[in-house]
């Protein structure tokens, strides 16, 4: 695959945001820019995930997540939540968070929030697609603007996961 394809995905206008998951006690949060509003009644947004990821497992066992949409200042943040597994490290021990009324956790310096219960979770591809129903969201961050995804540059190293049958 040529990096034709991963340019191409980076003009897709969507953002950078932290999922939080949670069943019971258990909590982590990853990365993701496949994040989208599908419905406004009900309000209802849908977001990509891997199956193999441990985030994952904790979605699909406690059904609730939170997006946390961050700020073009927060690349960082997004590099801390994406590039290492929650499998070897606990993500939210070095960064500012509450639970939210769902459980799950919601970084404290966000710009915006919303809180989520699952209502579908259906096979896409090589991801899940998981839609989640509104149930509370807030403003958290007054002004700023949010990080795009095209501006991360590789953040999720998409020129060694597209096919190459695409150039």
């Amino acid at each position: 695959m040529s990096n034709r394809i991963a340019q191409l995905f980076r003009h897709l206008t969507s953002g950078v945001y932290v999922i939080g998951v949670a069943d019971g006690e258990r909590r982590n949060a990853f990365t993701a820019s496949s994040v989208m509003q599908v419905s406004f009644a009900p309000l209802l947004v849908a977001l990509g995930i891997g199956p193999e990821h441990q985030s994952y497992e904790l979605l699909r066992s406690g059904a609730v997540f939170t997006i946390s949409v961050l700020r073009a200042d927060q690349q960082k943040l997004a590099e801390h939540f994406g590039t290492q597994s929650g499998r070897a490290v606990d993500k939210l021990a070095t960064t500012r968070w509450r639970t939210g009324v769902t459980g799950a956790p919601l970084l404290v310096d966000a710009l915006a929030h919303f809180e989520c219960q699952v209502v579908n979770d259906i096979a896409a591809g090589d991801h899940r697609l998981v839609v989640g129903r509104v149930v509370d969201g807030a403003l958290a961050g007054a002004g700023g603007k949010p990080l795009i995804y095209a501006q991360t540059g590789n953040l999720d190293m998409s020129e060694d996961l597209y096919p190459s049958t695409f150039s």
